[in-house]
């Protein structure tokens, strides 16, 4: 078929040089895979350099404290994937002997895979005939071969995956599934691909019908919430600080964070002094409030926009529970918070 024969031929030509693509080890596969969820390539690269000198096998990995794992993982963001990892990495190495399912089918029974990620470790570990679909796929279809269909809709992902499988050659499953997701990933991009060059170009439905920009048709929007944290950096005359471990499920769930107060909207300091002498932490006297960042920094999550000040507290007397500050850089922090720590503590 002219698209498979194309897309195979500008893959072989173009494809990026990538340690999991050199390897048919279902471990460093799923890893690869489970880290490039919504992450890009340059990304997520050191991270799994990191994670395979930590966690050579499956064993290794399991075998590690969750503290571990998303101490080395801070700053990849969406840690669920982490916990996630950990807790696959236990049930394949102590339930499944340390091998990992080798068909779609039970890859899927894995916390952390679904359709994507078992299609990948299917098909690039164990030549399984199955496609992904993701968001590089879903834009190479559609704009090919004209398609309109709402990807947003559940049904829509059956379509694609239904092509995908008449698409893919039988002698070159993992080939054909690599080079959909590289085209997209470097040549059909999202925002203004330059389809002068494109291989396809002659025989793409989209770019005749000059709708390129408006495949593929997404309806859903997502709605994003507005959230104002309030840190509080307490130091006592020990020079000794306090952290607590995100214990809530939500955004950080087992990361550790300074003390909290989530307010409505942005708020000075007379109105956070008042909420802080509220607050159960403060039996001691507060000797000083003061404001280290002036204006609000802005964090932007997929679904929410973290609008966070960090105020400064200086207390008479010893903070029970309180730790050295030099010890702070040992914890998994959310990235925006490892920041600050780099940047204000000084050791």
């Amino acid at each position: 078929m002219i698209f498979s024969n194309l897309l195979v031929k500008w893959y072989l030509q173009n494809k990026r040089d990538l340690p999991w693509r050199n390897t048919q080890n279902p471990y460093y596969i799923w890893l690869s895979e489970i880290m490039l969820q919504q992450t890009r390539v340059a990304q997520g690269m050191p991270y799994f350099y990191s994670f395979i000198e930590n966690f050579p096998t499956v064993f290794d990995l399991a075998n590690a404290t969750e503290q571990e794992v998303l101490k080395l993982w801070q700053g990849l963001g969406y840690y669920s994937r982490a916990r996630n990892l950990h807790k696959t990495a236990q049930i394949v190495a102590y339930e499944l002997n340390g091998t990992f399912p080798n068909n779609y089918k039970e890859l899927l029974k894995l916390k952390g895979v679904g359709d994507y990620t078992a299609a990948a470790i299917a098909s690039f570990s164990f030549n399984e005939k199955v496609p992904v679909v993701d968001g590089n796929v879903f834009r190479v279809l559609s704009r090919y071969f004209g398609i309109e269909s709402d990807i947003s809709i559940v049904a829509t992902k059956k379509e694609f995956q239904n092509l995908a499988f008449e698409l893919m050659p039988n002698d070159a499953i993992a080939t054909f599934n690599q080079a959909i997701m590289e085209f997209g990933a470097l040549q059909c991009v999202p925002k203004n691909p330059n389809c002068s060059v494109c291989v396809m170009n002659h025989s793409c439905v989209a770019l005749q019908k000059k709708m390129v920009n408006q495949l593929p048709v997404k309806s859903k929007k997502v709605k994003v919430t507005q959230r104002y944290f309030n840190y509080l950096i307490l130091e006592d005359e020990n020079e000794k600080t306090i952290i607590n471990q995100r214990t809530d499920k939500g955004i950080w769930h087992n990361l550790y964070e300074f003390p909290l107060i989530e307010t409505l909207a942005d708020v000075d300091d007379k109105i956070i002094a008042t909420l802080i002498k509220k607050h159960p932490l403060f039996e001691n006297k507060i000797n000083n409030i003061f404001c280290l960042n002036e204006k609000s920094q802005l964090h932007i999550l997929t679904h929410q926009r973290l609008h966070i000040k960090f105020w400064k507290i200086e207390i008479n007397g010893i903070l029970q529970n309180g730790i050295d500050i030099e010890k702070l850089k040992t914890y998994p922090f959310p990235i925006v918070l490892f920041n600050f720590i780099e940047n204000h503590f000084r050791y």
